[in-house]
Order: C-alpha cells, then structure tokens, then sequence
C-alpha cells in the first residue's frame, strides 16, 4: 500500500493505537509493504512496521527541483537534500522493516537528460550512506525507463503503467522493476450507481450525490481498475508486486471531484483556461459547474472513518490465496428497483461460483481474474446466496438480505487500545440485518474513564467537524472515537431519533 501520515479522524498526530488498527486492517488482507508517500514517515511507523512484519519503503520527497506546487520541496532542494537525505538514512536504517530508499516520486527531471545528475547524486548519497539497501523511485514518465535515468536507480518503480513491465525487463535485464504507485481505482463505501458501466470513468457525474460507484470497475484517465493491474504482472513474473494507490482515503485529493469553477480563477487568459480544460479532459475528468463538496479522497481501499469497501476483498481474494473467502456486491436493499437488471458481482479466492436469489441458481461460473461476475441478475427483493468452490470442493459462502426499515442501533466496540478505544455503530432493521441507505443522526455519549475524541462515518463528502459528538450515519454505519482518562470501565451510550438505543461498555 501507499500510505500518507494521516489516520483519517485524527489527522497527522501520531498515536500508537490508531495504527496498530490500521496496520492489523490493512495485515488482514494481506498486505506486506508500505511505501511511505511522499514523506520520510514518522519514527514510530518504522518501529510499528519493525514489530509486525511489514516491508517499507522509506521515501525522501515528491519533488526534486522542479516545482509542483509554488512553496513545495523544490524552494529548499539545493540547500537540504542532502541533509535531508543523510538524516533520514541516519535516523531509518537500523529498522529491519527498510528494504530500499526511494529519492522521489513522479519527479519532472525524469525526462531532462540535463538533469539526471540529481537522482544519482541521491543514489550516491544513499550508497555512501547505507551500502546495504538499493534505491528506488516512482516514476510516471514511460519514456524515461528506457534511457540513461534507468541506471541512475538500483530497483525501477513504475507509476500506473504495467503495460511497461514487458518492455522494461526486456530492455533492462537483471535490473529489478515493480509497480510503485498502481490502480488508483475511486469508489465509495455502500454506493452503486446504475447502469453499471465498463468504461473507467463511467462511475459518477458532476452532479449530487458527488459519490463513485463501488463496482471498483472506476478509475481517472491515468489509473485503472484493480484488474488491468494484475493482468500485467501476472504475464511478467519478474514485477516484483506493487504498491496500490492507496490503503486509507485521507483528507484532500477528492478526485474526481476536485475540479469546480474555481480552478479556472487560476488563469488570466481565455487560452490558458481553454488549455487547463483540454488537459483535465486528458485526466478523463471535467470541471464542474458548481463548488464540489468533497473533503476527503476516494481512492482507499478502507474508507476514511476505518470500514472497508467492497475492494478490501477484491484485493483479499489476490493477497491471501489460501484463505476461503467470498464477498458478493452490491447489497441487496434496492426498494424501486424490482425488475430492473442488477448485476451482482463475486470477489473470490476460489475458482468457480454458484449464485441464487431467492434460491434459484442464476448459474455457475469460472472465475475471471479474482471476480465472478452475473451481469443479467434481476432484483426481487429477499436473499442472494453463493456458493464458491475451489479444485471442485465448496470453498467458501456469503449472503446478502434485503434489509426493512431502520429499528435500532447496535454498538461494538472495533478495537481497544491502551490509549484509543474505536466504537462501530451499525444501523439495522427488526431483524439484525444493516440498514445500507440509512443516513439517521446518531448521537454519542460516553461514562466512565474515556472522552469522546472524534467522530466520522467514511462520507468523503461530510463537512461535520471531526470533533462533534453527532454525524449522520452513511450507508448505514458510524463510528466514534475514544481516548482513555484512566482505568476504570467506560460506557458508550448511542441513539438516534426513532430508533432503539445502543449501549457498549468495556
């Protein structure tokens, strides 16, 4: 996974609890590399990482001396590079969970030969420093693999293009090659958009509810579905892996919706504006004619309050072979749809499927890629059931079951730390199951030796203060987040109009 410094709710403060949490998460489906992006990580991470087998990337900047942005890096680049550098190295390299330096990522210099003594001299630094670990960076140019840059790195990351690894092996034999960045697949936690559309940037449109479809088929112009990725490294089994964009939403970055009408203040001229717009469309996106709401991104695969999406499983079913597992898509609570095709879709680490709505077979199918996919189900509201099997033995099962109307809360408690106690409310009907449209205020309330600290339901469109002690719920779910005062029990208290309360105490 990519990782940025952020832990959603909390924001870039360290703290112990929130990421043994998002490290067991992320260990649970089978990730085993962090690429720290675009930042050396904080200390803590390394030793977190030291402790729980993670491999990591340790990564200096995202940019060397041509700008990004008009304060970035590239203002202090020629004076503390190398100090940064050698801090860095100095301060990661008796962490055990440090496998390479990576000296920078998507950098312009890549495609300016007059500039390629920058990521030697760093390569240099790094080798002086520490001779035991190689170099690497992310790289978004295709041209620039295959000239002189190559050498001036020890391992080539490739930035989102895997049509490349072929090539690139072939010209560079023996030089190591992975994907660095890759996928940037965006979707949103419990939202399905209808029809559902093959093309990549076919999951939303610039208008309410400013949410992507979670059919993980969606991506900008320059990404691409989970998918498109593994079909090249399967073919080149020298790509060592990949490094997916990325583990956790975090604050900003809301593409796709982070262009609206006041970008083009940025400009002073008509032609500057029509060359921006042109460009944009090139990122398969479009300016919108309204301000966008968005305060978080959709590209994690766990969304920004901690609950997974449906590509959580997607990615399980690759990472963790030998685990049985199942997960069908979309849920089954679509009142207005009755008769309409809704296509359900299987992630799954066995082989073959059988799929029943209401206890008819809908068929049984091989898997294709780590997706089983029925394109023709209708909906009827009841029960989808599946059946996988693997090697001809049933593998695993899952169900999903149209859900009435909200009844209740249910309160558990997520993870409990020495510090952090994580609280996750679910919306559910009389009869237990969740409620995935559900958007009730729910209000917290704690006793005991514990304080409310924050507060998120993973809506990257929520503009509800972290700190509030009421949100609404989205898609169904909300969470709450508790800082320990000292020992004793602690007692948390959730309600919501019209629904029956919740209670959970540790």
């Amino acid at each position: 996974m990519c990782l940025h410094h952020d832990a959603g709710a909390l924001g870039a403060v360290w703290n112990d609890d929130a990421w043994v949490r998002r490290l067991t998460m992320l260990k649970q489906m089978g990730c085993n590399a962090i690429r720290t992006s675009h930042n050396p990580p904080a200390p803590e991470l390394l030793d977190l990482c030291d402790r729980m087998g993670f491999l990591v990337l340790d990564e200096l900047t995202d940019t060397w001396t041509w700008p990004k942005k008009e304060n970035g890096y590239a203002t202090l680049f020629e004076e503390w590079a190398e100090k940064d550098l050698v801090a860095m190295i100095h301060r990661d390299r008796n962490h055990p969970s440090v496998i390479a330096w990576s000296i920078g990522n998507e950098c312009g210099e890549q495609g300016d030969s007059t500039r390629w003594w920058i990521p030697q001299l760093l390569t240099d630094i790094c080798h002086r420093e520490d001779p035991t670990r190689p170099t690497t960076a992310g790289n978004d140019n295709p041209g620039a693999a295959f000239t002189a840059y190559a050498a001036t790195l020890d391992v080539y990351g490739f930035n989102y293009k895997p049509h490349l690894y072929e090539q690139f092996r072939d010209t560079h034999p023996g030089q190591p090659v992975y994907g660095s960045e890759t996928a940037s697949c965006i979707s949103t936690r419990g939202y399905y958009r209808f029809p559902v559309e093959q093309e990549k940037g076919k999951g939303w449109d610039m208008n309410p509810p400013f949410q992507v479809s979670s059919y993980d088929l969606y991506a900008p112009g320059w990404a691409s579905k989970p998918d498109y990725e593994w079909q090249y490294e399967d073919q080149v089994p020298e790509c060592a892996g990949e490094f997916v964009w990325t583990g956790y939403d975090y604050l900003g970055e809301p593409t796709p919706f982070n262009m609206d009408p006041s970008v083009l203040t940025n400009f002073h001229t008509e032609e500057e504006r029509e060359a921006f717009k042109k460009m944009v469309a090139g990122w398969g996106q479009a300016i919108a004619d309204v301000p966008l709401p968005s305060r978080s991104s959709y590209f994690g695969i766990i969304d920004l309050a901690g609950f997974p999406k449906d590509r959580f499983w997607l990615y399980q079913a690759r990472w963790r072979p030998n685990l049985p597992m199942a997960h069908i898509l979309p849920h089954w609570t679509w009142p207005g749809r009755e008769g309409q095709v809704t296509p359900v879709h299987v992630y799954t680490s066995g082989d073959e499927a059988e799929l029943f709505v209401n206890g008819v077979s809908q068929g049984r199918k091989p898997r294709d890629g780590y997706r089983i996919v029925w394109d023709q189900v209708v909906y009827r509201p009841g029960t989808v059931d599946v059946i996988v099997y693997k090697d001809g033995r049933e593998w695993a099962r899952d169900k999903v079951v149209t859900a009435g109307k909200a009844a209740r809360l249910d309160a558990s408690v997520d993870y409990a730390g020495e510090d952090l106690i994580y609280v996750t409310v679910d919306v559910l009907d009389k009869k237990g199951t969740l409620v995935p449209d559900a958007d009730n205020l729910v209000s917290f309330s704690v006793k005991g030796a514990a304080v409310i600290l924050a507060t998120d339901a993973g809506d990257p469109t929520s503009h509800v203060p972290f700190y509030s002690t009421e949100l609404p719920a989205f898609h169904g779910k909300a969470s709450a987040i508790l800082r320990r005062t000292g020992p004793g029990p602690v007692t948390v208290t959730v309600k919501a109009k019209g629904l029956k309360t919740a209670t959970v105490g540790l």
